[in-house]
């Protein structure tokens, strides 16, 4: 499960890196624990360029009748997505990606769970695979809410999580947004661990387990001395 991550870079930073030429996202300010429910930053595809926009985090299907559900859908299993009522239509015709500078996985020790940051070891900023959808209640109020696929874990995140995100390459980007492409066995190939030799983890503090805490520190390496003798 992927249910934390970052996105500690400017609103500008995020437009040049995606393409994006105009945004109606009014404001953004770096975030260091992204929690579930929450409104994240997402990019779609109109068919003829990038947007940016917000999408709340934790799928909620048009045919659900109480949008709790999401809390439900906060991440799909790239294997059997196809296969799922609630991703099966949004996998052909509503792929999104969810950009992150790192995520967090919990890793048991004899100490107890210790929480950990996964980056790129270049720390560049990273798309993840992500599916959207739009709910309308009796009521006519509408919801956008998006969903993070996860597939198996690399050989570094194994020992930390049975599941990590969907980490596309650049150069498969707009394969996954393009709405043209409605036939699954086409993305498939973009829907695989990313290669351990390009990510890095290390232990951070167990403030980032509350989602009230939002601050750069969350992100700093924290070593006990007890962690300094087991990594």
């Amino acid at each position: 499960m992927c249910g934390r991550y970052t996105l500690t870079v400017t609103l500008e930073e995020l437009m040049v890196r995606y393409m994006i030429g105009e945004t109606m996202v009014p404001f953004h300010r770096p975030k260091y624990n992204v929690a579930p429910s929450q409104l994240v930053l997402t990019i779609l595809n109109d068919g003829n360029s990038n947007r940016l926009g917000e999408l709340k985090w934790g799928l909620i299907p048009p045919w659900a009748d109480n949008p709790k559900i999401g809390f439900q859908m906060l991440n799909a299993r790239s294997e059997t997505a196809a296969g799922k009522p609630a991703f099966r239509a949004p996998l052909r015709r509503k792929r999104c990606l969810i950009p992150a500078d790192g995520f967090y996985e919990w890793k048991t020790t004899a100490q107890g769970k210790q929480p950990m940051r996964i980056v790129l070891k270049s720390r560049a900023l990273f798309s993840m695979a992500g599916l959207y959808e739009t709910w309308l209640s009796p009521e006519g109020t509408k919801i956008n809410s998006c969903t993070i696929l996860t597939t198996t874990p690399n050989e570094l995140v194994a020992p930390i999580h049975d599941r990590m995100p969907v980490i596309l390459r650049p150069e498969d980007e707009q394969l996954w947004l393009n709405r043209v492409v409605t036939d699954v066995t086409a993305i498939a190939p973009l829907l695989q661990p990313y290669p351990a030799n390009e990510l890095e983890a290390y232990p951070v503090s167990a403030a980032v387990g509350n989602v009230r805490n939002d601050e750069p520190a969350l992100i700093e390496p924290y070593w006990t001395d007890e962690q300094l003798e087991l990594w």
